[in-house]
Formats: C-alpha cells, structure tokens, sequence
C-alpha cells in the first residue's frame, strides 16, 4: 500500500536575465569573484548548527558575506568537462552556486518551495560574441505561489543579483 496522497505539478515560467561582456572572461569572473565571499563551507555549515540565536546566525551569515552581501557555495566548472572531449577548443563556462541564507530564509518563511530555488545559479560562459553572465529571476520562479512577502524578497534579491552581474561585466 502506498503512502502517497496525491503528486502535484504546478507549472513555472521563468524569466533569464543575461548580461553581456566585451571583457575577457577571466577578467569578468575575478570582478564577480571579488564581490562575494567564499567561506569554507564546512566550517560556515558547523557554524551554522552552532549558533545558538538569530544574532548569532545574522553574524555567522555576515562574516562569510562580501561586498554584495552574497557568498559562493559552490562552483561547477563546466567548461573544464567539455575540454575532455574537446580541448583547448572548449569554451569556458562555469556554474556559480551564491546566495545569502537570511535572504533565503526571509523567503522561505513565506513560500517553502523557495527552498528549491535558492540558492541561486549564475551562469557565467564565453560566447563568439562575449562572456555571458545569466541568471533566473527568482521574483519569476515565485510568482506562481502569490505571495507578496515572498515576491518582495525575490525582487530585492533580483535587483541584487542583476547589479552583482551588470558590475562584474563592465
């Protein structure tokens, strides 16, 4: 017998934002680098359980964040698995995984499938015609759920994304 009561499927538009660099990619991934931290992830989650209040979360949080009130999770280079079948021909691209787990959590305490979401993924790949730095916005993957404080939350998180990438682009 199975425990399942029902499977649900609610359909999510998603709206990219990408901007485009004359910059080299390097040059665009070091300005997009220098904006946001880059914790030890193993010590930032014991940290994390560690900490006893909100404060204390709120300090842990901070202390790992850059200038952009963001930091990397993870990183996912792309463009070094497809050198393995193609070479030196590849293109770069590379996977950023970034975030800030108050903002998270401010969006979460309204829609829990936030926690799908964030956080978020920057895509930063070299084109013919640039370096390409993308993201999905988060205030579109929420819509659907219609919660205003959600939403409110995303936009700011959008609007701090978008000038992360616009920054590190020019």
């Amino acid at each position: 017998m199975s425990t399942i009561d029902r499977i649900g499927i609610l359909r999510v538009a998603v709206e990219r934002a990408t901007v485009i660099s004359g910059q080299p990619f390097d040059a665009v991934l070091a300005k997009l680098a220098a904006a946001v931290g880059h914790p030890d992830m193993s010590a930032f989650a014991r940290d994390v359980v560690a900490a006893r209040t909100s404060a204390d979360l709120e300090r842990i949080v901070n202390a790992a964040t850059g200038a952009a009130g963001l930091m990397e999770m993870a990183r996912f280079d792309i463009g070094e698995v497809l050198r393995k079948e193609l070479g030196e021909a590849a293109p770069k691209a590379l996977r950023l995984v970034i975030g800030n787990p108050l903002i998270m959590k401010e969006m979460v305490k309204h829609v829990r499938d936030a926690a799908s979401y964030a956080p978020v993924t920057v895509l930063v790949d070299q084109r013919p015609d640039g370096v390409y730095l993308s993201y999905d916005l988060m205030a579109s993957l929420l819509a659907p759920y219609g919660n205003e404080a959600a939403l409110a939350v995303a936009r700011e998180l959008d609007n701090k994304i978008v000038g992360l990438l616009t920054a590190a682009a020019e």
